[in-house]
């Protein structure tokens, strides 16, 4: 069982940065997967990013891939996500999620997570 809280969100200009954390409580960390999903207003929630326990195994969804980076620090029971190159279709309430199992088809369904943070909002606007 996982307890997780999103930070990092803001008002950032396009073209601009910024880095999401996630912070985990509970056992066994680095056994969970952990998913970033973001949900713009009026729209479904859609996958954005996915890493495994160990770090070594990323995926990420088209419309992000090369703008950002997934990267987990077990040792203190964080993941981040750096988003790059920020537009305001990237605008929304981002959410972190914990699974308890790896694939690469894990962020198409939202019942495969199992622990959800409340999210933190994301605003790409000049």
């Amino acid at each position: 069982q996982l307890q997780l809280v999103e930070s990092g969100g803001g008002l950032v200009q396009p073209g601009g940065s910024l880095r999401l954390s996630c912070s985990a409580s509970g056992s066994s960390f680095d056994s969970w997967a952990i998913g970033w999903f973001r949900q713009a207003q009026g729209k479904e929630r859609e996958g954005v990013s996915l890493i495994s326990g160990s770090g070594v195994r990323t995926i990420y969804a088209d419309s992000v891939k090369g703008r950002f980076t997934l990267s987990r620090n077990n040792a203190n029971n964080m993941v981040y996500l750096l988003m790059d190159s920020l537009n305001p279709e990237d605008s929304g309430v981002y959410f972190c999620a914990a699974s308890r199992f790896y694939n690469d088809y894990l962020l198409r369904r939202l019942e495969n997570f199992d622990s959800w943070g409340h999210g933190t909002q994301v605003t790409v606007s000049s």
